[in-house]
């Protein structure tokens, strides 16, 4: 099979386009290489919004609707800017059984927002997963990357806190 490797004109003068651009090119712009180029814009730019999915469709020559479905479908990406803290809330069966409604609950007492929002401040993300495979720490909740286990509500609301005071 032959791909046609010309490429489409940057969407801006950004420079960070010519590194998402080199993560294609080193797939040979294959549309195998969908999620590599989505997991690099998101490093980049934060998030992925409809310029980006625009342009990674044209440059691996794959149907905009199927790039929306992977970005859509892994919790890892986001289509909107995410805030200075993240806070992802496991809703998965263990997680769910132990207490995790309530601890999603608090969160949004505290912040005021709703799973897949972020605070006007942009200080705090929330995010509710379906599973992170950690059904052993249930409840667990990831704050800023790093996961923590066993999470009561209390101390969930405790860390919100603190980041909203900073």
């Amino acid at each position: 099979m032959v791909m046609n490797l010309t490429k489409p004109a940057l969407p801006s003068d950004d420079r960070r386009w010519k590194i998402v651009n080199a993560t294609m090119r080193r797939h040979g712009y294959s549309p195998h290489s969908l999620i590599e180029a989505l997991h690099t814009v998101q490093e980049i730019f934060g998030y992925l919004d409809t310029v980006a999915l625009k342009y990674v469709a044209v440059s691996l020559h794959v149907p905009l609707s199927k790039v929306y479905g992977v970005a859509t479908f892994y919790n890892f990406f986001t289509l909107k800017p995410q805030g200075e803290h993240t806070c992802v809330v496991c809703m998965g069966t263990a997680c769910y059984i132990k207490g995790a409604p309530q601890i999603l609950e608090a969160i949004e007492s505290i912040v005021k927002i709703q799973p897949g929002e972020t605070t006007p401040d942009r200080k705090v993300s929330l995010v509710s997963a379906r599973c992170f495979g950690s059904c052993g720490l249930a409840p667990a909740v990831v704050f800023d990357g790093e996961v923590a286990a066993k999470v009561t509500p209390a101390a969930a609301t405790e860390k919100i806190r603190r980041w909203m005071q900073s």
